[in-house]
């Protein structure tokens, strides 16, 4: 009888091994279609870094309009510290609203040197005269966003941010 139990054993051993190296399959043409795509991704987005990253000064308005922008559209990168400079060069008041704020970690606000750092978002920045403030945050959560002066979108003074 312990004849018959080894041999039962080992038949068992056998055919529960057999299925996995059945199944395991080193060259397989499906396995190499669904890694080039996410190579192809991973190439187009720069790296993250420990520093923060400048993002291109944002101007609302110039001397010539109070209704230009410098540049509508910016992409980030998810978990990268940034600074942006948003400045009002016109006369007109401004009300930059963008849904980015909700969806970012804020470090600070700065506005003539002075910080103002907050446990939550800032609903709007508010120009009344010329000049500027420098926001640093982290992007948290990809996506796309939007950002505009609500009273002056339909001019042009609206864009996006999307965060890779």
């Amino acid at each position: 009888m312990s004849t018959f139990k080894r041999f039962a054993l080992a038949g068992f051993l056998g055919l529960a091994l057999a299925p996995s190296f059945a199944l395991a399959q080193a060259d397989d043409d499906d396995d190499k279609a669904a890694a080039e795509p996410k190579a192809a991704t991973e190439a187009k987005t720069p790296a993250v870094t420990r520093s923060s990253k400048n993002l291109p000064e944002l101007i609302l308005g110039s001397k010539d309009s109070d209704f230009t922008v410098n540049q509508k559209d910016f992409e980030l990168v998810a978990g990268q510290g940034y600074r942006w400079k948003i400045t009002s060069a016109a006369g007109l008041e401004y009300k930059f609203v963008t849904d980015l704020f909700r969806n970012v970690w804020m470090n600070q606000i700065v506005i003539n040197n002075l910080e103002v750092h907050m446990n939550g978002a800032p609903a709007w920045l508010e120009f009344d005269s010329p000049g500027t403030m420098s926001v640093q945050f982290t992007t948290v959560r990809p996506g796309k966003y939007t950002w505009s002066v609500p009273d002056l979108a339909e001019k042009g003074m609206k864009g996006t941010i999307t965060i890779k």
